[in-house]
């Protein structure tokens, strides 16, 4: 132990000169926000909620896929009321070497969106929450995950701090005091996690102050630790309920929590490190506190088709509507033919979504991978973000869909990377267009995709690739059989639902000559559905999955029983 107080000693005077010390000067109160969707329709709920308990610092789980503008004015309005804003993200693979591009993307992105935006609309700072505990390799190859983790970790604080002035936080458990760190067994992993940062959230996830197991008791080494290092510290305690009673103020209440956390400023007077507390999470401590939550609508399960030929929206419009209904159908893929009227458009969708059908305007063919064809898909999508300006809310597309299948074109096989580069480009740039409109951007992808690789990164199927750009990916598991369907998407399913993705598996019932296998033409819509409802079973742990498509409407309607 004498060893680890000399090295520490030295690893506080070394980081004194490196970054200057810098004691904690005021103390913050602050929560998490993990479902972003919500500071869009309850902006002043929130604030009104933080202001009320005298929250300063929000930590805003940051969807990359939603538009800058969709987070200026929530930012802006917290730091009229004295509240920042951190972004926070994590997983536990992100502790993994293979996951640290994915872990720099949120710096890349608050880095791009600060700059783009006013100083009264930024993010103030990047807060990791990696668990990586919570990964089987943890048992299995513990020293192996803890040294990827550190090196991970330099890089994140270090792209954090280049050019900016962000600050790079973390929320760790209290009992990393207790594992020694793979290149130094003197020094904690605690230590050595508080050093790399410039505050950190120690989860003393306990409901009493005092006794051996109490929150005191538990967070001592790692106050004392950061007291050394001059390093700001937030006590985190938790208003979710879990399986262990004493870890969370869930019985006890809010009333109960905030005694707790009044009497932490008098318990901490000794620690200059001590800088405040937080709550996890708002959601949990809003209705805790008895504040009567808004209905947060739940992503549905999908059952869609498509509709191929436009002009059946007007022939057969309420033929359409009452298929729908009977087949339980709330999602229409529709492809938009620019020579149809608008009127026959607004009239369809005006009906859809009064009847809870979400409809998403498609087009695409297998060239308009190429760059040459790069101007087909944004005209489709400038159309669809002029006419969802001009026509009113219960009239507009919820987004825009696109069924590219290069691999039927002779070049596929001449030069598979070099169309691949070429659709890369076009889907960024559709992405781009779309999201400058508020659409919701998806497209169909042949599931074996995910056995390419994608250019430029040969360890990253292609698939991974597209449904990292995507908000949903329609996944097209031409099979008859549930089995065969969950083999062919099961691993991007895995993917997805790691990486906060949703998928929709789809299967065709269209006469196929690739074999029986492919299609339930032969089978007919009842075996289909029960060979459907096999797979709901089999892929409803997926938080990625979303539901089912069914290629197409016109096949659909005229299959057999």
């Amino acid at each position: 132990m004498k060893a680890a107080r000399i090295y520490l000693s030295v690893l506080c005077l070394t980081l004194g000169f490196l970054f200057g010390f810098s004691p904690a000067e005021k103390k913050s109160k602050a929560t998490w926000i993990w479902q972003s969707e919500t500071i869009g329709r309850d902006k002043q709920q929130i604030l009104s909620f933080c202001e009320q308990n005298e929250i300063t610092l929000i930590y805003l789980r940051i969807d990359m896929n939603k538009t800058y503008d969709y987070y200026r004015s929530f930012i802006r309005d917290a730091n009229a009321r004295g509240i920042e804003v951190h972004a926070v993200a994590g997983h536990p693979a992100w502790a993994l070497a293979s996951n640290q591009k994915r872990m720099l993307k949120i710096v890349n992105w608050v880095k791009q969106y600060n700059e783009s935006v006013t100083r009264a609309e930024q993010v103030r700072g990047i807060q990791l929450d990696i668990e990586p505990y919570l990964l089987p390799q943890w048992e299995t190859e513990q020293e192996r995950v803890i040294r990827e983790w550190q090196s991970n970790i330099d890089v994140f604080t270090a792209e954090v701090k280049k050019d900016s002035d962000l600050e790079a936080s973390a929320a760790i458990p209290f009992w990393m005091d207790d594992i020694p760190t793979p290149s130094n067994r003197d020094l904690s992993l605690s230590t050595w996690l508080i050093s790399r940062f410039d505050t950190v959230c120690i989860m003393a996830y306990r409901d009493k102050l005092d006794g051996p197991n109490g929150l005191l008791a538990l967070v001592e080494e790692e106050m004392n630790q950061a007291d050394k290092l001059e390093r700001r510290v937030l006590i985190a305690v938790n208003m979710k309920e879990i399986e262990d009673d004493h870890a969370s103020f869930a019985e006890e209440g809010a009333e109960d929590m905030n005694q707790l956390l009044e009497k932490l400023p008098a318990k901490m007077a000794d620690h200059p490190s001590y800088s405040g507390n937080a709550i996890h999470d708002y959601r949990y401590w809003k209705e805790a506190a008895g504040v009567t939550p808004p209905v947060i609508e739940q992503p549905k399960g999908y059952r869609g088709t498509y509709i191929w030929r436009a002009e059946t929206l007007k022939s057969e419009s309420d033929e359409i509507l009452d298929f729908a209904k009977e087949n339980d159908v709330n999602l229409l893929y529709v492809r938009i033919d620019l020579q149809q009227s608008l009127d026959m458009y607004r009239d369809f969708v005006r009906k859809a979504n009064a009847a809870g059908i979400e409809v998403h305007a498609m087009g695409g063919h297998p060239i308009w991978a190429l760059e040459e064809n790069r101007g087909k898909i944004l005209k489709l999508v400038k159309w669809v973000k002029a006419y969802n300006q001009e026509a009113s809310a219960d009239e507009q597309f919820c987004g825009v869909h696109l069924d590219i299948e290069p691999y039927v074109m002779p070049r596929w096989r001449e030069d598979k990377e070099a169309v691949l580069r070429q659709w890369m480009g076009n889907i960024e740039a559709f992405v781009a267009e779309a999201k400058d409109g508020d659409l919701e951007v998806s497209v169909d992808l042949a599931a074996w995709l995910n056995n390419t690789p994608t250019p430029g990164r040969p360890d990253t199927p292609f698939s991974h690739w597209m449904m990292d750009q995507m908000d949903h990916t329609t996944l097209m598991a031409f099979r008859d059989r549930a089995e065969s369907i969950v083999g062919l998407v099961e691993s991007q399913m895995k993917y997805a639902s790691d990486s906060g993705k949703k998928l929709v598996v789809a299967v065709e019932t269209k006469e196929s000559h690739e074999g029986n296998f492919v299609s339930f033409y032969e089978e007919g819509m009842g075996e289909m559905n029960r060979q459907l409802e096999r797979v709901a079973q089999l892929l409803g742990g997926y938080s990625s999955y979303m539901g089912q498509a069914i290629h197409a409407y016109e096949y659909w309607k005229n299959g057999k029983d």
